[in-house]
């Protein structure tokens, strides 16, 4: 799915490095001192042009890539055309591919060994930016098989909803920004062929949710503004064209899924070959997605056993029957009646803010790392426009704008029936929802987010990898528990390993499916009796793994890696090794890969 930038949408997923113009780890090893990447900065062994060289080079990159695509640089928080809506015909195509040309032109004037280790990685994630925007384009070729890609609203929710200007300077950028929107849906049903059943169905979903914001509300707003009677007027029609145009859209899309059958419609499933491709573009990990995949499949082994050990030892606490001679039976069993304790269907967006002050309360009191409080957290129910990808997810400002909100996106279940929502909520039980919150608030997504906003490279911070990004929330959750949240209760321990079992079996859902083609009858037993999954849950993964390919393994890639790094590091350091450090340094880096993390701290 499209690389959506840093700030935009975490759940989306992210560029990583390419495998296909990559440095030797050696290379990086040789010259890697263990200090912050400002340190290195200011003590590598490069002449100061050399180092303006590269410098001047990345700012020119940026900006030329602000040119190219203001609304990835508006969703970053640089506001240099955010009137300009780009029409996605194949001009802009032509454009893209001729600004990677020139990018990597302008790359190979520099030689790797003589770069610090810092500038060596924005190198790579340059570098690997480029190669990826190209296979989008030319191999890849979303854009004629996902119909979910065309929306227009999430620009225009960007200007209205982020106060980075007055009501009224937004105003003007979304009045310039609504001509384009009919030529943009144009342009998009003129590239759409043979596409998914599934994208197509998610397309019409998020675009009837753009009338959450083409709304009365934006519409009253403009008329209660300050802009010229004229403008008001064309504000109107715009308005009006605009909604026009998405209704439109919407009844092309439903003709379209009416015609969609097996035979005519493009499967889901990318296959190996695309698979491996988009994997080392977006994970960057050391290994093959075959090699993860199978990896994936022993440490499932191991924390099936180590909840084993749980469910003995606390069976008869809970439990009046006897215990099942199937170990996966019982853990099940044991799960299911610990996971009535959950809280009710209209307090669950409440609960989800009542629960982060108590987060970076342990965070601090623990010493973990430090917390920026200027920088504000803001729980809200997810946006229309955005729903029916993840139940919850963050929304973070880029290094732009590192005032702003990040939002925690929750999404209510007032929309789900009675049965669909009580088995949302036995997922969600009163232990996994604070994991939950552990991973996208405190001290998982938004903290690191905030950190990588202040990296002195804005290289990592707009472009950094999904791996790292989703392994880092995925590491605090364990880590807090080590740590003695919870009060080392073993049924938090239970449903942790629950919480971590289902980030190693995505990986093995999303090789399977794309890969080895697992039918939805096989995920779901996969994912509710090998995983202990609910079947709300299990359904809705099913759908994710449907509508996007190699994100789902990012989470188990990024945790392993950081968690091997931090212990080989504290093996080694013994009594000196400080996790508060460990974790402030780690985060020091922006959103590098783990991969070349792990040299600069070695």
């Amino acid at each position: 799915m499209k690389k959506a930038p840093l700030a935009f949408a975490i759940t989306l997923g992210m560029l990583g490095l390419s495998a296909c113009d990559k440095t030797p780890d050696s290379e990086i090893a040789s010259k890697a001192p263990p200090i912050t990447e400002k340190q290195a900065a200011n003590t590598a062994s490069q002449t100061a042009a050399e180092k303006l060289d590269f410098s001047g080079f990345s700012e020119q990159f940026i900006d030329a890539l602000w040119t190219l695509s203001p609304t990835w640089a508006l969703y970053s928080g640089k506001h240099v055309n955010d009137g300009h809506l780009e029409i996605p015909n194949e001009a802009s195509r032509s454009a893209t591919l001729a600004f990677v040309s020139k990018q990597q032109g302008l790359l190979t004037q520099f030689d790797r060994t003589s770069l610090s280790p810092s500038d060596l990685i924005d190198y790579e994630l340059v570098s690997n930016l480029l190669g990826s925007m190209k296979w989008e384009v030319e191999r890849f070729k979303s854009w004629q098989w996902d119909p979910s890609s065309y929306n227009v609203s999430g620009g225009f929710a960007q200007l209205i909803n982020e106060e980075f200007a007055p009501m009224d300077e937004r105003l003007v950028s979304v009045l310039a920004r609504m001509e384009h929107v009919p030529a943009y849906y144009q342009a998009a049903q003129a590239n759409i062929e043979t596409p998914t059943l599934e994208h197509t169905q998610l397309a019409i979903m998020q675009n009837q949710g753009a009338f959450s914001v083409f709304s009365d509300e934006l519409l009253a707003k403009a008329m209660a503004s300050s802009l010229s009677d004229e403008d008001k007027s064309l504000f109107k029609t715009r308005f009006d064209t605009s909604v026009a145009a998405i209704k439109q859209h919407i009844q092309w899309l439903t003709e379209l899924e009416k015609s969609l059958t097996p035979e005519t419609a493009r499967s889901f499933r990318i296959g190996e070959t695309l698979y491996e491709e988009k994997f080392a573009f977006d994970i960057q990990s050391g290994m093959t997605a075959k090699q993860l995949y199978y990896k994936a499949l022993d440490d499932k082994n191991n924390v099936q056993a180590e909840m084993t050990k749980i469910t003995d030892k606390i069976w008869s606490k809970h439990m009046n029957t006897p215990k099942p001679v199937d170990s996966n039976e019982a853990i099940k069993q044991l799960i299911d009646t610990l996971s009535s304790k959950h809280v009710s269907r209209d307090k669950f967006v409440d609960e989800v803010r009542a629960q982060i002050p108590e987060l970076i309360k342990f965070v601090n009191d623990k010493d973990l790392l430090t917390l920026d409080p200027n920088k504000p957290l803001v729980v809200r129910e997810t946006p229309e426009y955005m729903r029916g990808f993840a139940g919850a997810s963050i929304s973070a400002p880029g290094p732009y704008e590192q005032e702003a909100n990040t939002y925690y996106n929750v999404t209510p279940l007032d929309g789900m029936s009675d049965e669909s929502a009580e088995s949302y909520l036995r997922e969600y039980n009163h232990w996994i929802l604070q994991v939950l919150n552990i991973h996208e608030a405190i001290p998982g997504h938004y903290t690191q987010l905030v950190y990588s906003n202040q990296s002195p490279s804005l290289i990592k911070s707009l472009f950094g990898n999904g791996a790292m990004v989703e392994g880092w929330a995925v590491y605090t959750e364990r880590m807090m528990l080590e740590q003695g949240y919870g009060d080392f209760e073993p049924e938090m321990w239970l449903m942790y390993y629950k919480w971590n079992l289902r980030v190693i079996a995505n990986t093995i859902l999303d090789y399977s499916i794309q890969v080895k083609g697992m039918t939805e009858k096989e995920a779901i037993a996969f994912m509710t009796q090998e995983a202990f999954q609910q079947q709300a849950e299990a359904e809705g993964k099913w759908r994710r793994a449907t509508l996007s390919q190699v994100q789902l393994t990012s989470y188990y890639a990024g945790f392993r890696e950081i968690y091997d790094l931090r212990e080989a590091l504290a093996q080694s350091q013994g009594e000196t090794f400080e996790l508060k450090q460990f974790h402030e340094q780690f985060l020091s880096y922006g959103s590098a890969p783990v991969k070349y993390i792990k040299q600069l701290m070695q």
